[in-house]
């Protein structure tokens, strides 16, 4: 059980925020879950449905958009520490933030994608703050909150017309359900 975990770098962190180098897709996907905190067994099993293996952690590695920032041994909680991974005991797995499910990584791309595209498209430079949030987001959860920043800048941008058009697709995207 591989337990390293990884962290981006400056080059991974520009190539988020501004896309500079073109990384394919599904790489930058697995590279906005690389956070510094998520093993590298978790982070694959969250890419698994995207055919993503060790492969493109590796890749990703040999081209300097991310670093071995520690593991798992290494943490310091001393539970953790003392233990191997494998004498870890199943209280300390239940502990363990649950991975999340293949709708969740879904739903999580689709809302990331449609904040990046948008963005973009209607806010323009302006967006520029509220575009960096979206990149340090890690959840479906810290995405919704960025909802209202989000159709308070596309009203001041382009009015209430597209701010009401890019909330209601923006709402299915998050599940929220229309006001009756």
């Amino acid at each position: 059980m591989n337990t390293s975990i990884y962290d981006k770098t400056a080059k991974g962190k520009e190539e988020i925020a501004t896309r500079k180098y073109q990384l394919a897709p599904r790489l930058r996907t697995l590279l906005v879950l690389i956070d510094g905190r998520r093993t590298e067994e978790e982070l694959l099993r969250n890419v698994a449905g995207l055919g993503l293996g060790a492969s493109a952690l590796a890749e990703l590695l040999e081209h300097g958009y991310i670093v071995l920032a520690t593991s798992y041994a290494s943490l310091s909680e001393p539970s953790l520490a003392e233990a191997s991974p494998a004498e870890a005991s199943p209280a300390e797995h239940a502990l363990a933030a649950p991975a999340p499910e293949p709708a969740q990584i879904a739903q999580f791309q689709s809302v990331y994608d449609f904040y990046n595209k948008t963005i973009k498209n209607t806010i323009g430079l302006r967006g520029f703050t509220l575009q960096l949030k979206v990149e340090k987001a890690s959840s479906v959860a810290e995405l919704r909150e960025l909802r209202q920043p989000y159709i308070e800048a596309v009203q001041k941008a382009r009015g209430s017309e597209t701010a009401a058009a890019l909330a209601r697709q923006l709402d299915q995207l998050l599940g929220i359900k229309p006001l009756a």
